[in-house]
C-alpha cells in the first residue's frame, strides 16, 4: 500500500466518522487515528476544500450536502439495476405472507421492498427510504427503527438502533452489503456493521442479497462469514471464479436470471 493510498483511506474513514458523530474534536481524531495533530489539521483542510467538513475551533463539523447525497443515492440506484431487480424478484418469492421481515438499507434492499409491497407482512427496517416506500401500503405494516440517520444511505445507526433491535424478533432478515468475498461480507461503515450484526442476531433466517459487481470486493468493516447467511442471492452475472467460492463456502446460493424481453 502506498503512502498516498494510506492518506486517502484515512481521510475517507475520518469523513465517515465525522458524518456519523456530527462533530469531533481534534483530540478525539488524534486518538482514533493515532497520528499527530498537525496531520489531522492537514486532513481537515483538504476535506474542507472538498466540501465534506467545516473546521471549527478545536475540531470539525460535518457538512450535509443534501443535493450530493440525493445524487449519490440516485447513482447507486441505477448501477446494475436490472441485476438488482432480478435479485429482488428471487428474494420476494422466498418470503411467504404473514411473516415479520427485517430489511436493512441500500438500493438492492429497496428493490426487494418494492417487490414485497402489497403482501401481508410486518416489515421492520432502519431505512428511511424503504419506510417511505411502504408507509402508504395498507396491507404491509411498517416499523421504522430509530437512531442517527446516516446521510449517505438514509439508514438509522448507533446505540438507539441497536437497543430497539434487541427487543425484536424477525422471521427473516434481508441484508445487503458493500462487498462479498471468500472470507466474508463487508460494509463501508463500522456503525452500520454493528447494527447489521444485531439484525443477524435477532433474525431466524438471514438472506444476503448482493449483485455480482460486489463479488470479490472487500470494504472497511467485516460483517460476517458467508456461512452465517442461510442463503445468498446474487445474479447470473457472477463469473465462474466467484461461483466456485460461493458454492464452496455458502450454505445455499441462488443465481437470479434477468428477465428477457
Amino acid at each position: 500500500m502506498t503512502a498516498e493510498t494510506t492518506i486517502e483511506d484515512r481521510r475517507t474513514k475520518l469523513s465517515e466518522l465525522i458524518s456519523i458523530k456530527g462533530f469531533m474534536s481534534l483530540a478525539e481524531l488524534v486518538q482514533v487515528f493515532g497520528v499527530s495533530e498537525s496531520t489531522v489539521r492537514r486532513d481537515l483542510e483538504v476535506m474542507e476544500d472538498q466540501g465534506f467538513v467545516r473546521r471549527t475551533y478545536g475540531g470539525a463539523v460535518f457538512v450535509k450536502d443534501t443535493a450530493g447525497t440525493k445524487l449519490a443515492f440516485a447513482a447507486r440506484e441505477t448501477t446494475a439495476l436490472a441485476e438488482k431487480r432480478a435479485i429482488a424478484r428471487a428474494v420476494a418469492e422466498l418470503i411467504p405472507v404473514n411473516q415479520t421481515v427485517l430489511i436493512n438499507g441500500g438500493t438492492t434492499c429497496r428493490e426487494v421492498a418494492r417487490m414485497l409491497s402489497g403482501k401481508h407482512l410486518s416489515v421492520v427496517t432502519n431505512s428511511v427510504p424503504i419506510a417511505w416506500l411502504l408507509w402508504a401500503d395498507l396491507v404491509t405494516e411498517v416499523t421504522l427503527i430509530g437512531g442517527y440517520v446516516y446521510p449517505r444511505t438514509g439508514v438509522a445507526l448507533g446505540p438507539m438502533a441497536v437497543q430497539q433491535l434487541d427487543s425484536l424478533n424477525a422471521t427473516r432478515l434481508i441484508l445487503s452489503c458493500a462487498g462479498l468475498a471468500e472470507d466474508g461480507a463487508f460494509n463501508a461503515n463500522q456503525m452500520m456493521v454493528e447494527v447489521e450484526r444485531k439484525m443477524i442476531e435477532v433474525a431466524d433466517e438471514v438472506i444476503l442479497a448482493v449483485d455480482h459487481t460486489k463479488l470479490g470486493v472487500r470494504s472497511v468493516a467485516r460483517l460476517c462469514d458467508l456461512a452465517e447467511a442461510d442463503m445468498i442471492v446474487t445474479d447470473a452475472g457472477a463469473d465462474a471464479e466467484a461461483r466456485t467460492w460461493l458454492d464452496g463456502r455458502a450454505r445455499r446460493v441462488i443465481y437470479a436470471e434477468l428477465e428477457s424481453f
